[in-house]
């Protein structure tokens, strides 16, 4: 069974530009736990105090998701994150040589450094759960990753996280997360160790979500992901996608309140200034809408014929586009949804010519617009039904 820890919150407001408010931080908190996100990744309370206030406010806000907080393996950061009531606190330390040595320690201190804070922390919150990353393990030197991880999960650990911090990952590869997430486990194991192993992908090459499904395939229990995708760089898994492949495809259906994705995304997108690309799955405006004649007659008979997934699930419903492409097939059905479905052929074809002139200026004609098109090419047909509209 996958959890899915979201960390819009957190990564998100690594975006350059990108910050909410404390009252949009609890709006988008209480939406990701009504859509059933099982952790809200809340902050970096060592950051500024604002920070450290919203991760308090959200970690006794009562919600049913776990509330986590992010920390550096210093004990300030973690005594911070305990302050705040978290739920969970990741740490993370880099134990790649070429970091170890441009830090001057070595990969002793550094655990040393890991079990002290993780201790730390398990014995002054005995029930929080405890997250150790080893930042761009899959590019470390894995004996270092698997001797770091062993040394946090000997020392409290639950959960160690597999970070594609650079996007490096690519399926089917010796870079592969399948064949990663495969060989730690199995060296934990041979250790008499069993953690959740959670996988966290960067999408500078645009795979995210493809190692993403690729370490759930090799038994990852947790997987981070983020409205947008929002994060460093080019950002991380998108939530929207991630919950749509898992419930479509992977078993998960029922698991989320799907429906509630596209007001998280609105909410998301307005106050973090990101624009939802109209293209993007699930919860772009073009997501579920069909353009060209044939894929649009061929969607009002049967929207299977051109659609894998279903809109209704996510709120949305499918739509045909009116433009430069459309045909009649797609005008009869946007002229039955206005109430002007009784045009002759002469007068629908006269309609469509003037749509596909406006279209070829690169617009999208409304139904409002579509009723204005019918006015003034059938004046006769208008005047008897100005109350359409």
């Amino acid at each position: 069974m996958v959890a899915i820890l979201d960390t819009t919150l957190r990564e998100g407001e690594q975006t350059p530009g990108v910050a909410f408010g404390a009252h949009i931080k609890l709006a988008i908190a209480d939406l990701l736990d009504e859509i059933g996100v099982d952790v809200i990744e809340a902050g970096h309370p060592a950051v500024t105090p604002a920070i450290a206030e919203a991760v308090r406010e959200l970690a006794r806000r009562g919600l049913r998701a776990t509330i986590a907080a992010h920390a550096r393996s210093l004990e300030r950061d973690v005594d911070l994150a305990l302050a705040c009531g978290a739920g969970m606190i990741g740490i993370f330390y880099c134990v790649s040589d070429e970091r170890l040595s441009d830090q001057r320690t070595s990969l002793s201190c550094a655990v040393e450094r890991i079990q002290g804070v993780i201790a730390r922390i398990r014995a002054a919150a005995p029930d929080v759960s405890i997250r150790y990353t080893p930042e761009d393990g899959v590019r470390s030197r894995f004996d270092n990753v698997v001797t770091a991880a062993t040394a946090a999960v000997e020392a409290g650990a639950d959960i160690i996280s597999v970070a594609d911090t650079t996007g490096y990952m690519i399926p089917g590869t010796r870079r592969s997360m399948y064949d990663f997430v495969c060989r730690l486990r199995a060296a934990l194991e041979a250790r008499g160790l069993a953690p959740t192993i959670a996988v966290h992908c960067h999408n500078d090459r645009g795979l995210a979500l493809a190692n993403a499904l690729d370490g759930i395939r090799a038994g990852a229990g947790l997987v981070d992901a983020a409205v947008l995708g929002l994060g460093e760089r080019a950002g991380i898994v998108d939530l929207a996608t991630l919950l749509a492949v898992l419930a479509t495809d992977l078993g998960y259906s029922g698991r989320w309140r799907l429906h509630r994705l596209p007001e998280l995304y609105r909410l998301v997108s307005e106050h973090g200034g990101v624009t939802v690309p109209i293209n993007a799955p699930v919860c772009g405006a073009n997501a579920f809408t069909h353009c060209a004649g044939v894929h649009s007659q061929a969607a009002i008979r049967n929207p299977l014929h051109y659609q894998s997934l279903s809109p209704e699930p996510f709120g949305r419903r499918a739509e045909v586009a009116l433009g430069h492409m459309a045909g009649l097939a797609a005008l009869r059905h946007c002229l039955d949804r206005v109430g002007l479905g009784h045009l002759d052929d002469e007068q629908a074809r006269a309609v469509l010519a003037r749509v596909k002139e406006i279209g070829q200026h690169g617009r999208r004609v409304s139904d409002r617009e579509l009723i204005h098109i019918v006015r003034l090419t059938c004046p006769a047909l208008a005047a008897a039904h100005r109350d359409v509209a």
